[in-house]
């Protein structure tokens, strides 16, 4: 009876503990994202007469957002290991983010683990499934210029097209230095099954801890924002052209996602907090991007490898809880990420504050004027 009644009360102060977090989060993106859109229709003079500073701010305001995000997952205890290359080293270079997909956690692990890593998250730009437009956080990513894709044989030809598009249009003009996309075009459990009968027709590997990539998107990217004189691409696209001060894409950042027991965290996680304090793990490795080539088919097999490689990483990693050391070294070094309490108290009370300041604005202006 005792134990019962002890498991009772865990399972009691657990789904207490998740009502009141649901609830924060409610209130939070009550307040955040209104007063976000508030403050740039506000700013839109500043907009036409200087834009470099207006999405400066609308920069900062995104990584607030973000950290918000990022302390729902900090307070309820999930925590991010880092591992391999330290890309602190190339945040202030153009870098284009390739990430395995598991679940939608995922996205939040990147926003956290991310945060500490100078101006990248201000002025990156993310590739998404266009179902995340109708979402809370939609009108936030429309606004900054984040590029949503659908998916499927369909409309790929075209989604391409208008990718190209919209990176020549807002990458540079909105000083964007890393942009962020999952090649698998989905979560491992969706498209796990699919693309181990592609590798199979193909004499391809098989692989369990992620799928064979994309490569429409990246090629895109790569011809669009790499400069002329990096690995004999075309120019880049008329965005290079416009901005002669910048260098192009530097950088390919391969990046490696991993759980405790291969068991993701996925959104409602996050933000419910229901499952013990976990660790997730995420591992770099940065390719310069002359190293890349450029024709679609080596470009193609090149992005296999790494995929491939990441399925070893994960293998070793679910076998020994730690991703093997790199060539050369005898010991892998991981670095602990840190999230300042303080900072992330601050964020939310500026959140808070602001949405009371924006509802006494319009309870005035309505006593005004009615």
């Amino acid at each position: 009876m005792a134990v019962t009644l002890e498991r009772a009360q865990r399972v009691g102060y657990t789904c207490l503990k998740a009502l009141l977090r649901f609830a924060f989060m409610v209130a939070n993106n009550l307040v955040a994202i209104p007063s976000y859109v508030l403050y740039l229709i506000v700013l839109q003079p500043l907009r036409i007469l200087d834009s470099k500073s207006f999405w400066y701010i609308e920069g900062v305001l995104f990584k607030w957002l973000l950290a918000m995000v990022a302390s729902w997952g900090w307070w309820a205890g999930y925590t991010v290991v880092e591992w391999g290359d330290d890309v602190k080293a190339v945040s202030e270079d153009e870098a284009m983010v390739l990430v395995n997909h598991q679940a939608t956690g995922d996205v939040c692990t990147l926003m956290m683990c991310l945060q500490d890593k100078g101006t990248v998250v201000r002025q990156m730009m993310w590739l998404m499934d266009h179902i995340f437009k109708y979402t809370n956080f939609g009108i936030v990513s429309l606004i900054h210029g984040d590029f949503f894709i659908r998916q499927g044989r369909t409309h790929r030809d075209q989604q391409l097209v208008l990718l190209k598009e919209h990176l020549e249009k807002y990458y540079r003009s909105r000083n964007r230095k890393w942009i962020v996309l999952f090649p698998e075009g989905g979560f491992l459990r969706k498209r796990r099954e699919t693309s181990q009968a592609f590798a199979k027709k193909n004499n391809l590997p098989f692989l369990k801890h992620v799928t064979l990539p994309r490569i429409g998107a990246t090629q895109v990217i790569l011809k669009t924002l790499v400069a002329p004189q990096e690995n004999g691409t075309p120019s880049g696209g008329d965005a290079v052209r416009k901005e002669s001060k910048s260098k192009g894409l530097q950088w390919v950042i391969d990046t490696t996602i991993a759980y405790p027991k291969a068991e993701p965290i996925d959104i409602q996680t996050w933000i419910l907090g229901y499952r013990q304090p976990t660790v997730t793990h995420v591992h770099y490795r940065i390719f310069p991007v002359k190293d890349v080539p450029a024709e679609p088919e080596a470009l193609t097999n090149w992005l296999y490898q790494r995929f491939i490689e990441k399925e070893d990483l994960l293998t070793h990693f679910y076998e020994t809880g730690a991703f093997p050391p790199p060539k050369g070294q005898t010991k892998a070094i991981s670095r602990e990420m840190t999230l300042s309490n303080l900072w992330l108290v601050a964020i939310q009370s500026f959140a808070f504050l602001s949405g009371g300041m924006w509802y006494c604005l319009f309870q005035y202006l309505y006593h005004c004027l009615f």
